[in-house]
């Protein structure tokens, strides 16, 4: 039997062909992985740009958030410094509206505190006090309480001292739909005492 050789030729070439296939497999692999880490690598750069953009973005806004919030609460605290030095304005206006009132009132009190009798009523009135002194103080405040403040101090004024003490505590017993005649009585005594004071005064 006959040994048939290969050619010189054709082993040559099969050899080469072998040996370069041999040669680009690993060179086909390290070639895809080489595109797989250009691509993660390119991944990873347009995500930490995307990641540093937000960032940016995110740090922006929130400064302008703590910014706009800032300025919210230091509107709000002047707002309601305003409305407390309004409310305490108003409170004045009205203290002293109240107090002006007050001193008007006053002032008309005093007016008509000051009382004289006139030289033609003396007689009258001295009877009429003679009258009521005769009376009990619960008779006597009965008929005052129908009387003006006026003519009840020109009629006590012509009285002692101890006749108007009764009458004065009998009226601050006597009840009325206010309470009680005390600060009518009260009132009354004022005047009679500042009578009797400008009296002193002019005979003086």
């Amino acid at each position: 039997m006959t040994k048939i050789l290969p050619q010189p030729t054709l082993v040559i070439v099969i050899a080469l062909l072998s040996g370069l296939a041999a040669g680009l497999v690993p060179l086909w692999h390290a070639g895809d992985l080489l595109v797989a880490q250009a691509l993660a690598a390119r991944t990873r750069v347009v995500k930490a740009k995307k990641a540093q953009g937000w960032d940016f973005w995110t740090i922006e806004i929130d400064n302008l958030a703590a910014e706009l919030k800032d300025e919210k609460a230091r509107v709000a605290k002047q707002a309601e410094q305003l409305d407390l030095r309004s409310a305490r304005v108003a409170a004045e206006q009205q203290e002293l509206e109240s107090l002006r009132s007050q001193v008007e009132a006053m002032r008309r009190e005093i007016g008509e505190k000051v009382i004289e009798i006139n030289a033609d009523e003396a007689k009258n009135l001295r009877a009429l006090s003679q009258t009521y002194a005769n009376l009990s103080p619960r008779a006597a405040v009965a008929i005052i309480r129908e009387l003006d403040d006026t003519t009840t101090v020109k009629i006590l004024s012509l009285m002692k001292a101890d006749t108007i003490g009764p009458i004065f505590e009998e009226m601050s017993k006597t009840a009325t739909p206010d309470g009680t005649l005390a600060r009518r009585a009260a009132l009354l005594s004022e005047k009679l005492r500042l009578m009797k004071a400008a009296k002193a005064a002019t005979s003086s």
